[in-house]
């Protein structure tokens, strides 16, 4: 068995001692659950993640003095974002009953449910796993849900192929602590589809030390992965994944007749990092190597073993493999992977570039059926008002049984669609308030992505979901009033900067870095195969117009044709923009002054803030002053500048 290096000076941190006192995940969750309380303790906390929750409260209710209004958040492990329709109805009918009757897609291809109150999740995980679903290994410190690319195309086998092996390489890595039905159907196994055979003999062939022998888990051990662990499988040219973004990317790789041959592997992508804390970043995935199919199995838990046994168990924000790999260097791990793996690695084979696809609308599978992607706007499953969303799927579920692939820009795919049933569909739809074709969505929606974030995420700084779709159309606004009516571009938001919705990849990033402020990140490709920089640490929400006025000038005087937002950024450089905008004088760009939102409900909620501002200047040390003053506070210095002048001013 391979040794950790961390030095035994190092003392690991504490969530590694809860997860060894835990007996492979059943305590102190077994003896909470049955506590007449409203939340768990902390260590139970921890080890609730695995278990696919957690732990939350409405920030929205807090009252000083009070308790929290504790709840639980629950997310599906679901590979490849397979949804079959029983449990779709299942999980509508959950949030209907114990959660906040609206259901989110994830970034991760699974689906959330919020709002669940302790004394409910029992039943709610029981519900779940007895209709085809599970929630198991969807959170904490190990392989979470392993994405796949989402189209449903029957006369492409490449697609299959990524299906298949994202299902079986979740099966490899599924925890095998008897924990999860022990704990939430009192020791009932419930029959699912059966593993694969090879699956079973590869997660129990030790190799050169990548398992633990006589072990409940003899992948993980008593300690699980350092941190989490992400995997995704795609096909060649096909970025609806963010295959970049992943621990370990699997690429499929057929011949001349489509049959599968092997895999490229890609190692070490992920986004999140900690504000003011230069040592964490996003990092992009590399290339690592080619493994034929019969060794995937072996090459995998190669990988896994690699990390789980050098990553940082003692710095939990220095504990992605991303980490690993920036400070060995990738020839290294490759070394290090292969001594596991037994055999020499080779190399990665060549790839057409990669495009990001969302397969929204109407699609033929290649066998004579039909699916639609349908625009889900930040993953958010609801009626509200016109938009009926939540009532449309359930009508279409409950009349077609139809399976659906949720994407990884928290879109929805319904499939194997009878094309006789094509009207009906497009009825339903329309009549609940549904956009089914992707020409009638604005494309800045179309292309935008936002974290939950408030109330219930308890690392938001700042709103993300909530704040998003006003913005967008504040930005559409701004760009129809400098003439760019026919310009949109990848916009993604999180409320922290743990880079849930993956902003570090977007042409126009937004990252929570105070109560109604963000980080702006800026020059990455419109297919996510390139990193954007952070442009400003704190852009307050007011000042989103004035600020980006001179960008979006400067981006319309100075793009080459047909250049994207993402790849003019990238190529003028971020002095070449603070240049243009420190010497721009507000409003001169302007070319429709006329310019109105499509939305006249939204343009009367937005007009407020969608004013032109005018500059002043200041002199240093009072600049300076301000600046201290407004952080101490929580406010922009434009809000306190405003309030300052206003107890002045007669």
């Amino acid at each position: 068995m391979v040794v950790s290096q961390t030095p035994k000076a190092r003392k690991p941190s504490k969530i590694e001692g809860i997860k060894e006192r835990s007996n492979f995940l059943r305590e102190p969750v077994a003896t909470e659950l049955l506590q007449d309380t409203t939340h768990f303790t902390e260590d139970a906390i921890q080890v609730l993640k695995f278990h696919g929750s957690y732990q939350q409260d409405n920030r929205d209710n807090r009252v000083k003095g009070q308790e929290k209004d504790y709840q639980f958040m629950l997310r599906t492990r679901n590979p490849g974002g397979f949804i079959p329709p029983e449990l779709y109805l299942t999980l509508e009918q959950l949030s209907e009953e114990y959660g906040n009757h609206t259901l989110r897609v994830t970034t991760r291809q699974g689906f959330q449910i919020h709002g669940i109150l302790k004394k409910n999740l029992k039943a709610t995980i029981a519900a779940i796993v007895r209709n085809m679903g599970s929630t198991l290994g969807a959170c904490g410190d190990l392989n979470r849900n392993v994405m796949a690319a989402p189209a449903p195309y029957k006369n492409r086998p490449e697609y299959q192929y990524a299906w298949e092996y994202a299902d079986r390489i979740a099966d490899l890595l599924t925890p095998q602590t008897g924990a999860y039905y022990e704990i939430w159907l009192d020791g009932e196994k419930v029959i699912s589809a059966e593993e694969a055979p090879e699956v079973k003999a590869a997660r129990q062939r030790n190799g050169n030390g990548t398992i633990f022998q006589d072990k409940e888990e003899p992948i993980y051990g008593e300690h699980y992965m350092p941190r989490k662990f992400k995997c995704s499988v795609t096909v060649p040219g096909d970025n609806s994944i963010d295959i970049y973004t992943q621990d370990v990317g699997l690429v499929v790789i057929t011949n001349d007749q489509g049959e599968l041959e092997g895999f490229n592997v890609l190692a070490g992508g992920g986004m999140g990092r900690t504000h003011n804390k230069e040592e964490t970043f996003a990092r992009l995935a590399d290339h690592i190597c080619y493994v034929e199919k019969e060794d995937i199995y072996d090459l995998v838990k190669a990988i896994v073993a690699t990390q789980r046994d050098y990553g940082d168990r003692v710095n939990r924000r220095h504990a992605r493999m991303k980490y690993l790999i920036n400070d060995w260097g990738v020839e290294r791990f490759r070394e290090k992977v292969e001594s596991y793996f037994g055999k020499t690695l080779a190399p990665f084979k060549p790839l057409p570039p990669f495009k990001y696809e969302d397969y929204l609308g109407w699609n033929e599978q290649g066998d004579g059926k039909l699916f639609l992607g349908i625009s889900i706007e930040n993953g958010r499953v609801k009626d509200e008002g016109d938009f009926r969303l939540k009532t449309a799927l359930r009508e279409i579920t409950e009349k077609f049984a139809l399976p659906m692939r949720l994407t990884a820009n928290h879109n929805i795919i319904l499939y194997e669609i009878d094309p006789t049933h094509q009207q009906t569909l497009n009825q339903i739809l329309e009549q609940h308030g549904i956009q089914v074709t992707p020409e009638g969505i604005e494309p800045l929606v179309r292309y935008s992505m936002a974290c939950p974030a408030l109330p219930t995420c308890g690392l938001a700084i700042t709103e993300s979901e909530r704040a998003l779709p006003g913005m967008v159309e504040r930005i559409r606004l701004l760009l129809d009033k400098l003439g760019l009516e026919k310009e949109y571009f990848v916009i993604r938001m999180t409320g922290c900067p743990n880079g849930c919705a993956r902003p570090y990849i977007a042409e126009l990033g937004f990252v929570g870095s105070a109560p109604k402020a963000y980080q702006v990140w800026l020059g990455a490709s419109p297919d996510q195969t390139r990193l954007s920089r952070a442009y400003v640490q704190k852009m307050p929400e007011s000042e989103l117009e004035s600020f980006f006025e001179p960008i979006f000038v400067q981006f319309r005087q100075e793009r080459k044709p047909e250049e994207s937002f993402g790849d003019f950024c990238d190529r003028i450089g971020f002095d070449a923009l603070r240049e243009f905008s420190a010497n721009y004088e507000l409003g001169s760009g302007i070319v429709n002054p006329d310019a109105k939102l499509a939305s006249k409900k939204s343009s009367a909620k937005k007009s407020s803030t969608a004013k032109n501002r005018r500059r002043i200047s200041i002199p240093e040390e009072v600049h300076a002053r301000l600046k201290e003053a407004a952080a101490n506070q929580g406010k922009s210095m434009t809000e306190l500048a405003a309030e300052a002048l206003k107890a002045y001013l007669p």
